[in-house]
């Protein structure tokens, strides 16, 4: 069985490709990819029985990877630090998971139900997962009041809400930033329901792409983007508890 690894940490990389050579021989790994645009092109003129896919990567997602792919004819495990959102969506379309870091039991038995199902000629629930992400993004938009009209986002693209005074600024993944004439409570009763918790007065973050928490008095989040948000003291245990939760 052919794969590839794509993962924008190339520790996490290393560390796979050690647990697979120990543990699963039978895998041939064909090449490491670093980001989405890299995992693509790999794809397309390898076609590997299997990848294994991050979840969340800076610029192309793991998700927005395999949604721009035209072939498709591949198993797929997802590597996840964790998503409460993702592993939903990827438990419910059959397809599978292992969350970092690696186990090498989890590790073995991924890989052994990916031979299972190549052997057996199972089609891959790929396409399948797919259309469930899109009609999952239907139902997700937001519509944000700017000065030109309103601009629809959905919740995905949101790293976090800022406060400012009666207004929110929201920071998107592309970089964008926007602001909108609403509070931040106001926002908070759309979105808490959508993987975000506000961490402070300030702040509203969403949940699936805080990268790591810094302890402290409240202590502070680091998100995908790099940015370092504080927590407040009451809003902590709330807080790691949703995470607890993932």
């Amino acid at each position: 069985m052919t794969a590839l690894l794509i993962d924008d940490e190339k520790h996490c990389r290393d560390v796979l490709t050690l647990l697979l050579k120990r543990y699963c021989p039978n895998v041939e790994i064909l090449a490491g990819c670093a980001n989405g645009p890299e995992g693509l092109k790999a794809i397309e003129s390898m076609h590997p029985d299997l990848i294994f896919l991050d979840i969340e990567m800076p610029g192309m997602s793991g998700f927005e990877m395999l949604e721009a792919c035209r072939y498709t004819d591949f198993r797929v495990i997802f590597t996840t630090a964790f998503n409460e959102y993702a592993i939903k969506a990827i438990r419910h379309n059959a397809l599978d998971y292992i969350l970092k870091p690696v186990d090498k039991d989890e590790l073995v038995r991924a890989v052994a139900k990916a031979e299972q199902e190549q052997t057996s000629q199972e089609p891959s629930n790929i396409e399948q997962f797919l259309g469930y992400l899109q009609n999952q993004r239907i139902g997700d938009r937001i519509a944000l009041p700017t000065m030109e009209g309103l601009q629809i986002i959905h919740s995905e693209e949101i790293y976090y809400c800022e406060s400012d005074g009666g207004y929110t600024r929201f920071a998107l993944k592309n970089g964008q930033i926007i602001l909108i004439s609403k509070t931040l409570k106001e926002v908070e009763d759309v979105l808490e329901t959508k993987g975000f918790c506000r961490v402070h007065h300030s702040y509203l973050i969403n949940l699936r792409y805080v990268q790591r928490y810094i302890r402290g008095d409240g202590g502070e989040v680091v998100m995908a983007n790099n940015k370092t948000l504080p927590v407040s003291r009451n809003k902590k245990q709330e807080f790691l508890s949703l995470l607890e939760k993932i």
